[in-house]
């Protein structure tokens, strides 16, 4: 049920709906403490009831809120409301990326500088433990003053093995064989499968997304849907080079060379 304006989460007061989807429904509040507009984003109801869900929640906010990097955004606060979780984060004025590439394919140098600062971001990210396991354009913002943000850690996996940031929590979690988590055609291989996804996870994917801002199309828009056996196959490089209109002939562009066929 959407919150109404003036509905205090401890000392943060609603003001207005920004957005919604399935993942959760985002507002704009005001930090009564600091005196400070700040998005504010409550978790659906299902995740109430998953204490998996709960526990990875709390984990993943424990590894990510102490990240201070230009690329990521900011985590302030995570709690809890009538049982379901909510996250505050710094409010951003700008798009989605989603919502640039509706304008079709990207420069070259807006590509390589935006991909540059999303790889950045995940890095900023990876060293800290945290592997994002739902890139997307949706899921990367586009200020108004320039900046690249890299949002929504909310299928995020925190694996302190990875953490080189002197992190104390021990307890890792690993998504179940067959679970898929992600948003289909912004899944890597082992996602699709249904394996563990780790930091190259993320990799994979920010490749498919530059693809995206290069030629204007979803490297895989026949995907609708996840069935048994669907494997991703090589992009032929006379195909993706025919997008790029303003591409230099000086920069050699190859496809990939990674598959994800059973058994592989």
């Amino acid at each position: 049920m959407p919150l109404p304006a003036g509905t205090r989460l401890d000392s943060y007061e609603i003001v207005s709906p920004v957005g919604a989807g399935g993942m959760g429904e985002v507002y704009r509040a005001r930090d009564t403490a600091l005196k400070r507009d700040v998005a504010l984003k409550i978790l659906p109801d299902f995740w109430s009831r998953d204490p998996e869900r709960l526990r990875r929640f709390a984990l993943v906010g424990q590894a990510a809120a102490p990240l201070n990097h230009p690329n990521v955004v900011s985590i302030f606060h995570v709690g809890r409301y009538n049982g379901s979780p909510y996250i505050v984060t710094e409010l951003l004025q700008g798009e989605t990326l989603r919502e640039h590439l509706r304008q079709g394919a990207m420069p070259l140098r807006e590509v390589l500088e935006t991909g540059s600062s999303i790889a950045q971001g995940l890095a900023a990210a990876h060293a800290a433990g945290v592997v994002h396991r739902d890139l997307k354009p949706e899921n990367i913002f586009l200020t108004k003053d320039g900046r690249v943000k890299i949002l929504d850690f909310g299928l995020a996996k925190f694996d302190p093995t990875t953490s080189d940031n002197g992190s104390t929590v021990t307890v890792q979690h690993a998504t179940n064989p067959g679970h898929v988590l992600g948003t289909v055609g912004y899944m890597s291989p082992e996602q699709v499968r249904g394996q563990p996804a780790d930091t190259r996870s993320d990799i994979f994917v920010l490749g498919v997304i530059l693809y995206e801002m290069v030629t204007g199309r979803a490297a895989f828009r026949k995907i609708r849907r996840l069935k048994p056996g669907i494997s991703f196959r090589r992009t032929r490089r006379n195909q993706f080079v025919r997008f790029c209109s303003d591409a230099s002939r000086k920069i050699q562009i190859s496809g990939y060379k990674r598959s994800a066929k059973p058994g592989s």
